[in-house]
């Protein structure tokens, strides 16, 4: 046992000192000890009920003989963080969480570690960990919050932020607003539509690193403290028979949760965490691979921000193991890959029963023969951009219209509130990614006010900064190489005409290329936003959207490259 390493021998006695003042007994040190990475606090909604989570993961550990010792990990709420400065921050904690789990494992000698999370960087901030430590380790999450209810309709969070929006357009009044942010968040768990949290926590279930039911059974049920508590069963499971995390986290791995992905219409967010998870679990996931994949896989799935359903509703249709038996049955999936049940793919689904149901398509009969995320190339993102294709409208999917550019997310919302965006155009947010940001922040508050106002349907918005996985439309982000390190984003202009063509993969702003190297000649680099503190580093140290938004190590030689 790695633990042994702080336990056994004589030598090793002021460590065992110090393991009594914590309370343990003799019996309970001769026990594997397992980390419990709980991130419960008080701030965000989806964390406040996980120290529920925590008490029945012990409990499984305990009941199959292993001995919980619970240290915890920070948790930020993107939908408080979100439109001010503290959004600057979201992204940047990922790895903050992925480095701290690392220091309190290695630190501390555990022998497998159960993971609790729930909120957007919390679940691939652990998952990196997990692939970078390789202890026997498994995710649990807290579960989706219940959508709420106003006059006979499902509302969430998203429906809040559009709310803002249609106020301001006038389409409802200040009151209704108010009843509509008092009903639409009804308790704990991660934000109830396939945005960010939500994706992620399914896509755990389908690289295998999370039981069945981790991504959909609600925060309030019964079931997923049950579900907890198989989880701390299931962790010493995977120790006695030296199950680690990079025996499941394969390429083929990586390859069914991106299919997962595509069939569900998930967050844009996941081209940034799936390929940082690889990078930590050994191997590189780029771009085009995520594209071939949506080529390849059929958009089964509109949950909200994309369709009307939210994940109650997919829970009751059977969850991800109903979205991967459909996938399996049609040779989408690798049946083969293993997972932390020590079972495959294909043996966790063999008995699952497909329903006959409008939230779960039949491959047959898709919303789309394509999935849900696209990867756009061209001279405005010469290294990709990701749009969610599947909540697009139609008549988005191609545009031309001219660009209104703003160098900050606050400058094109005063714009768009104040009614300045006119149907055709094209908004440009700059500036805000990884480096710029810095942090990549997300861009919910102007998708939303563009929803709310009716103006979905006729502008389209393009950042190097990311998106909610709440925000529909035709929004472009991840545009890289990103404005701050000059690539062709900094050098648009008012007026120029920007050319969108979903279906073909192009992102273009139609300007020559003579005209371009000359504004590109005369660009000078900005000041940074932040000089000072862990932004400050983490600006130094980010790479691209496009490599998943990673820091730099300083023996990352692929990375360099």
């Amino acid at each position: 046992m790695t633990s042994s390493r702080i336990k056994n021998g004589i030598e090793k006695a002021p460590h065992r000192s110090l393991l009594k003042a914590l309370g343990l007994t003799d019996w309970e040190r001769e026990r594997p000890f397992v980390g419990v990475v709980n991130s419960q606090n008080e701030v965000v909604p989806g964390h406040l009920h996980l120290d529920q989570i925590a008490a029945a993961v012990k409990a499984g550990i305990r009941a199959n003989g292993g001995t919980p010792i619970e240290f915890p990990a920070i948790a930020v709420c993107d939908g408080i963080a979100m439109n001010h400065e503290g959004m600057h921050y979201s992204l940047a904690s990922r790895e903050l969480i992925a480095d701290s789990i690392e220091v309190m494992a290695k630190a501390h000698a555990f022998d497998a570690l159960v993971l609790i999370t729930n909120c957007d960087k919390v679940v691939p901030g652990m998952l990196m960990a997990a692939a970078r430590l390789n202890l026997p380790a498994l995710i649990i999450s807290g579960g989706p919050m219940l959508a709420g209810r106003l006059n006979g309709r499902d509302v969430d969070l998203n429906t809040v932020f559009e709310g803002v929006g249609a106020c301001r357009a006038n389409k409802i009044t200040v009151d209704e607003l108010s009843d509509l942010e008092d009903q639409a968040c009804p308790g704990c768990g991660s934000c109830a539509g396939m945005f960010t949290a939500n994706t992620m926590n399914c896509l755990s279930e389908a690289l295998g690193l999370a039981l069945p039911g981790n991504g959909t059974i609600p925060a309030v049920s019964a079931a997923r403290i049950r579900l907890a508590k198989e989880a701390g069963r299931q962790v010493m499971e995977l120790l006695k028979n030296n199950i680690r995390p990079r025996d499941i986290l394969t390429e083929k791995a990586f390859l069914n949760a991106l299919a997962v992905d595509m069939a569900l219409g998930g967050s844009t967010n996941t081209v940034l965490h799936l390929p940082a998870i690889a990078r930590d679990a050994g191997f590189k996931l780029d771009l085009d691979l995520v594209d071939r994949i949506s080529r390849n896989t059929p958009n089964l799935c509109k949950l909200s921000p994309a369709g009307h359903y939210h994940i109650q509703d997919l829970n009751e249709a059977g969850g991800i193991p109903a979205v991967m038996k459909e996938l399996l049955d049609h040779g989408l999936l690798h049946g083969d890959a293993l997972t932390v049940t020590g079972r495959s793919v294909s043996e966790n689904l063999s008995r699952i029963k497909k329903m006959e149901t409008e939230v779960i398509r039949k491959v047959e009969d898709p919303y789309s023969p394509t999935g849900g995320l696209a990867i756009l190339r061209g001279n405005l993102a010469p290294d990709g951009a990701v749009v969610k294709q599947s909540a697009v409208a139609p008549e988005m999917l191609v545009h031309k219209g001219p660009a209104r550019v703003f160098n900050s997310e606050e400058e094109a919302c005063a714009a768009i509130l104040g009614g300045r965006i006119k149907p055709g155009e094209v908004i440009v947010i700059r500036y805000e990614g990884p480096k710029g940001g810095p942090g990549m922040r997300e861009m919910l508050t102007p998708t939303s006010a563009v929803a709310g106002m009716g103006l979905d349907r006729e502008v389209a918005l393009i950042t190097d900064g990311r998106f909610s996985g709440a925000t529909r439309g035709a929004s472009i982000g991840h545009i890289s190489p990103e404005a701050a390190e000059g690539g062709p984003l900094a050098l648009v202009e008012e007026g120029d005409i920007i050319q969108i063509d979903i279906p073909n993969r192009r992102l273009d702003v139609l300007v020559d290329e003579t005209e371009l190297n000359r504004r590109r000649q005369n660009w000078k680099q900005p000041e940074p936003k932040i000089k000072t503190g862990y932004l400050a580093r983490y600006a130094a140290l980010v790479t691209s959207a496009s490599r998943g938004a990673v820091l730099l190590g300083s023996s990352d030689e692929e990375v360099r490259r």
